[in-house]
């Protein structure tokens, strides 16, 4: 199988490049094309990538091609990470999220109408670019839903698994859980889907109750946000010492809050970010299929809120080579049901001003046959 990554010089594209390669996903007689922009600084940069993934991998390289006309992509499996990326504010604040939309939209949008013109109608998209909600859509509206998923659920699920096993004191093969809604601060840490391996049903719930304690969910959005003033605060005197803060804090917040440190202190969260994709990649290119948490355009197949979902949602699904098949979500406690809710509400207002319109009773997330 060929893999395509979009934006491969980028601070995560370039990582995804690098560790496809160096774990050898990819077979010698498979092609993995490094696509950036003609004209900028990706165009120039992208050869330079080639000769750079060569020079350290020549003998278990796959094919490296260059590609720099979205025309021209054409893989099994293509990686989005092209776009502006989240960088903080002169207020220490990160961008919104509208912001990102604005700047990343018509990227998206030229990308996935290649796509569906010169593709082969069969390639299944991995986003990685933000906002990952708005590229889901786009992608799917031209592409077909089941072909395109967000890893930014299942990024924030492998965080949630490791705070939990650190919590533990075990490793995160240990536990498992998924984490919803929207890549960000509403992320919503489905408790009620904890599982720790070697620990029965009681077992189990009273080492969850003895590390949420209390708290709901319904006070999380309340939770970040004193957490936000909080840490920068902090970090304005000692940025160590605003990361040992998040260390004293549950889990689930230490999920959302380390993230926004990191990008606080000037680093990036690309190689955590990359090795996610990667998760998602082995999958796709061995040929199984697993239980992840990804961003998907929802068709009715989950109940959120006392009703269907329709639009995009992070939420566990099935993944295999061909996309996505199924949603694994049961009944949510109305904590975690109602915080699904909010996120999907708010996913739904931050993409509606940037899709196209469907005729009246098609369903804005219908199935969309592939252009010839």
């Amino acid at each position: 199988m060929d893999v395509a990554v979009l934006g491969a010089t980028g601070d995560v594209g370039r990582q995804v490049c690098t560790q496809l390669v160096e774990r050898q996903l990819l077979p010698t007689t498979s092609r993995l094309q490094l696509v950036g922009r003609p004209g900028g600084a990706s165009g120039r940069a992208v050869h330079g990538l080639r000769v750079d993934l060569i020079d350290a991998y020549d003998e278990h390289a796959p094919m490296l091609d260059v590609a720099l006309d979205p025309a021209d992509v054409v893989a099994d499996v293509v990686v989005v990470a092209a776009g502006r990326t989240v960088t903080p504010r002169n207020d220490g604040l990160p961008p919104s999220r509208a912001g990102l939309a604005a700047d990343n939209a018509a990227v998206f949008r030229a990308y996935a109408d290649a796509l569906a013109e010169h593709g082969s109608g069969s390639e299944v998209v991995v986003v990685v670019s933000n906002p990952v909600e708005l590229a889901v859509a786009i992608m799917a509206e031209r592409l077909g839903r089941h072909r395109v998923i967000g890893m930014g659920a299942w990024l924030d699920t492998l965080r949630f698994r490791r705070e939990l096993a650190v919590q533990l004191g075990v490793r995160r093969h240990r536990v498992g859980g998924f984490v919803g809604g929207q890549h960000g601060e509403d992320a919503v840490p489905l408790w009620s889907t904890v599982r720790i391996g070697g620990l029965d049903v009681a077992e189990r719930e009273r080492a969850v109750a003895r590390l949420r304690g209390p708290r709901t969910l319904s006070t999380f959005p309340d939770e970040i946000a004193a957490a936000k003033a909080e840490l920068i605060a902090v970090a304005s005197q000692d940025i160590g010492e605003a990361f040992a803060l998040i260390d004293s804090w549950p889990p689930d917040l230490r999920v959302v809050m380390r993230p926004f440190m990191t990008h606080q202190s000037g680093a990036k969260t690309a190689t955590g970010t990359a090795s996610a994709t990667i998760d998602l990649l082995d999958t796709i290119l061995d040929g199984r299929d697993i239980v992840v948490a990804g961003q998907v355009v929802l068709d009715g197949e989950a109940t959120v809120g006392g009703a269907p979902a329709h639009g995009v949602l992070g939420v566990p699904v099935v993944l295999g080579p061909e996309g996505w098949s199924r949603v694994l979500l049961d009944p949510l406690p109305p904590d975690e049901d109602a915080r699904l809710a909010q996120a999907a509400a708010a996913i739904d207002a931050a993409t509606a001003p940037w899709l196209d319109p469907v005729p009246a009773g098609a369903g804005l997330h219908a199935p969309q046959e592939v252009r010839a």
